[in-house]
């Protein structure tokens, strides 16, 4: 089994846009029955297809699969649940590891979330200056549940 490890902060500043290039990400859910999320995601050319288990801590479960663009298109297009989430990401390099930024675009426009994926929860890392509170433990900031309760309405 796959295990992901990653925390999640807000970001605090735009001083990351000049340390990474943006690419549009589209992603939608198709809702399952039982404590997994199966997510269909959209990259430039790629296509993928993720399932998330419960998460216990910053770790979860995590299986992810390339599959054809024109699948994933049609997925998103036609059984994942809308609102779906549109957003940019930047990676940027800090010390040894790389963040990930999303700006997120319709309705969760202005929210700004950075995550790690780290070895361990409790491995050490660098802490930009643009980083802002961590919300790993906080559900409401977990791309599926923004999904379901977009952030323009909290």
């Amino acid at each position: 089994m796959a295990n992901e490890i990653e925390r999640k902060f807000l970001v605090r500043s735009d001083a990351y846009r000049a340390l990474g290039t943006a690419e549009h990400l589209r992603q939608g859910y198709v809702r399952t029955a039982g404590p997994a999320t199966v997510r269909v995601r959209v990259g430039g050319d790629r296509g993928f297809l993720t399932i998330k288990g419960p998460s216990r801590g910053a770790t979860r479960s995590e299986f992810e699969y390339p599959i054809p663009l024109a699948d994933a298109v049609a997925l998103l297009d036609t059984l994942c649940e809308r609102p779906q989430i549109e957003k940019l990401r930047y990676r940027v390099p800090a010390g040894a590891h790389t963040w990930e930024v999303d700006e997120f675009l319709g309705d969760n426009a202005g929210l700004v979330v950075a995550e790690i994926e780290l070895s361990a929860e409790d491995e050490p890392f660098a802490r930009p200056a643009w980083l802002g509170e961590e919300v790993t433990a906080d559900p409401r900031y977990r791309n599926s549940a923004l999904a379901e309760r977009p952030y323009r309405t909290w």
